[in-house]
């Protein structure tokens, strides 16, 4: 096979069939610790409710990662429906961006299972983190090559928007995480502000647009 031949872009069926996989596979992953907690419950005869209240950080946790997956997997969702043709460096962002959904599911049991410290925070927030970054990574990608799919202008400054606003939500409730550990998830919280923050940088880089596209002014009028 010759370089050329590697260079070109592919269709994306089997693209999004296996990322459809690799988020599927990590949300069952989600379940998998407390099966075993179950398991650990009923060799000691513990009762129900015995078992929800020992176990209820580890049914949250479970429970926020498997909405914070199905949101990502819908946003990306979103991103790639009308994407018609993958390349190299596209894969290979959506590689990492896999990679982020995969490995969620570590820090999720670690919350689920282990005393809760900062550096704790840092691991799953900053997961997080990196999965909105490589989703605007995406985004800046398919801004600059615009024969990749039918995606208007404004679909793609607004998802680009949306995930900035989002690293800037998880970015502070990162802080609030480690300033405030252990009981400083509440800070994720911040993420109902979501569309406010997009709102508010959605006017700033249309003020900053309109700044630069403004006719210079003659100095001697």
């Amino acid at each position: 096979m010759t370089d050329n031949t590697r260079a070109l872009p592919f269709r994306t069926e089997r693209f999004k069939a296996f990322v459809d996989a690799v988020v599927a596979i990590a949300m069952t992953l989600l379940i998998l610790p407390l099966m075993e907690s179950v398991s650990e419950a009923a060799s000691g005869h513990m009762s129900t409710a015995e078992f929800l209240d020992e176990h209820s950080g580890q049914l949250l946790s479970f429970g926020l990662s498997f909405l914070l997956i199905a949101t990502f997997w819908m946003g990306h969702h979103r991103q790639y429906r009308d994407v018609e043709w993958i390349t190299g460096p596209l894969l290979w962002i959506n590689v990492a961006w896999m990679a982020t959904i995969v490995w969620l599911p570590v820090p999720t049991a670690m919350i689920g299972q282990m005393d809760t410290d900062a550096l704790q925070a840092v691991v799953y927030i900053g997961t997080l983190i990196m999965t909105q970054v490589t989703t605007l990574a995406g985004w800046l990608y398919l801004a600059r090559h615009r024969e990749l799919s039918t995606v208007s202008t404004q679909t793609i400054r607004l998802g680009a928007i949306g995930d900035l606003a989002a690293i800037v939500l998880f970015g502070a409730a990162l802080v609030i995480a480690v300033a405030a550990s252990p009981n400083g998830y509440y800070g994720l919280l911040l993420l109902l502000l979501s569309d406010p923050m997009s709102r508010v940088l959605n006017r700033v880089f249309r003020s900053r647009s309109s700044e630069d596209d403004a006719p210079p002014v003659d100095a001697g009028s």
